[in-house]
């Protein structure tokens, strides 16, 4: 069983549940892991960034790695710029507070579960006799937004759109990105401080989006996480486009074969796929997840409702940036709300439940129950519960065809977890 690892690397709040010889140790583990060799290191515009990007380091050249600092870069950009492994401190749409360590291995790929169970095994193996070295590049976002824009973009004239940066690792890239391939840009959040990241903007909130793209008369926003591996989008009238919706696009726009989504993902979607003769694939939540399904399968388009939109045609791993210009070049002379209008969406209703670890390992009678109750619904329907794999939290989603029967059923399946937690 890992102990630090979660559903997308190591996170806590710094000082408390992460702490700098946490990181360091982490870094000699991963240089172990590794064989020895060459680890790129990029970070997110959190304050704890340098500090802990330094002690992960410091673990690295402790092992006899040699650690590639890369300075402020988002996710995606690590995963493509891989050594013999990446590494990536951030705590991706987390608050300023928390940090993280994410990893891949050399193909840009994050690592399995097995591979974390291995290179926690190593976290308390002492530092080697022969030290390695620590350098620092300069052009890694340069190389990086060449790729993204030579493999994803478009001309984009006559285009305005509204930039939502998240105080995070793409204000340096994603506006001129846009800019470059010659559309109308509005950029926000984009002047990071180190304590403004995900605050009040980003992915996990659009509502300054929202207000954004209304009030300045753009055709849509389109919004990153902290480290850029997720992207939500909102039409010109203010209304969310999820990630379900975007990838119903793309897998039309791309006419897929197949495409792999979670658990999470809309009935809505299911039904039109079916429509079109896609077959889909269901993981567990977790991009990791859908990425091995990715891999299996030999498909090359997938993400999650929350915004992680992943393309394997020129890419190895979920990107925002790509996602984004992926969906530029779908509307084709739509709007977006034309262009998400083909997915039905059924209604949602959610309820986060604060637990113990303990708590956490939901019993086999209410997963049981569970699957009696969306048995009983025979598919017009469904509930969901699973623990938050970054969070103390079970989750509980109910899924209907309209608002009022999805908050009735997501009280009673809540009600029946409350009774089971205690």
């Amino acid at each position: 069983m890992r102990r630090y690892f979660g559903t997308d690397g190591v996170r806590g709040i710094v000082g408390e549940g992460l702490t700098p010889d946490l990181v360091e140790r982490l870094g000699r583990a991963s240089a172990l892991w590794s064989g020895g060799g060459r680890v790129f290191v990029g970070r997110d515009t959190r304050g704890s960034g340098p500090a802990l990007e330094e002690a992960f380091a410091e673990g690295i050249a402790s092992a006899g790695g040699n650690a590639v600092l890369g300075g402020v870069l988002p996710t995606p950009a690590v995963a493509l710029l891989s050594l013999d492994l990446g590494a990536v401190v951030s705590a991706s749409h987390n608050p300023p507070e928390y940090n993280g360590i994410k990893l891949f291995d050399a193909q840009g790929r994050k690592l399995t579960d097995t591979a974390e169970e291995e290179l926690e095994a190593l976290l308390d193996e002492p530092p080697r006799q022969k030290r390695g070295a620590i350098d620092h590049v300069g052009i890694a976002a340069d190389s990086y937004m060449a790729h993204v824009l030579e493999r994803f973009g478009s001309r984009l004239e006559g285009l305005k759109i509204v930039v939502d940066c998240a105080n995070g690792a793409y204000s340096g890239i994603a506006p001129a990105a846009f800019e470059r391939l010659g559309a109308d840009v509005v950029a926000f959040a984009d002047q990071p401080d180190g304590t403004n990241i995900n605050v009040g903007s980003g992915a996990t909130d659009l509502a300054a989006l929202q207000d954004k793209v209304v009030t300045s008369g753009a055709d849509l926003g389109v919004a990153f996480d902290g480290d850029g591996d997720r992207m939500l989008a909102v039409d010109a009238d203010g209304k969310t486009v999820d990630g379900d919706q975007i990838l119903a696009i793309l897998a039309l726009h791309l006419k897929v074969d197949v495409v792999v989504v979670t658990v999470m993902t809309n009935l809505g979607f299911h039904r039109l796929m079916e429509e079109h003769g896609i077959r889909v694939v269901t993981t567990d939540v977790g991009d990791r997840y859908v990425l091995e399904a990715l891999r299996r399968e030999g498909a090359i388009l997938g993400g999650e409702q929350s915004g992680h939109i992943i393309c394997l045609d020129g890419h190895v791993t979920g990107d925002g940036l790509a996602g984004a210009l992926l969906l530029c070049r779908a509307l084709e002379a739509r709007t977006l709300a034309e262009a998400a209008s083909v997915m039905p969406k059924f209604a949602q209703a959610t309820e986060n439940l604060t637990v113990t670890p303990e708590q956490a390992a939901l019993s086999d009678d209410l997963l049981a129950e569970v699957q009696r109750v969306n048995r009983e619904l025979g598919g017009g329907a469904r509930v969901l519960v699973r623990p938050s794999g970054t969070e103390p939290l079970v989750r509980v989603l109910a899924e209907a065809e309209n608002e009022q029967e999805a908050a009735i059923l997501c009280a009673r399946i809540t009600a029946l977890v409350r009774r089971e937690l205690g």
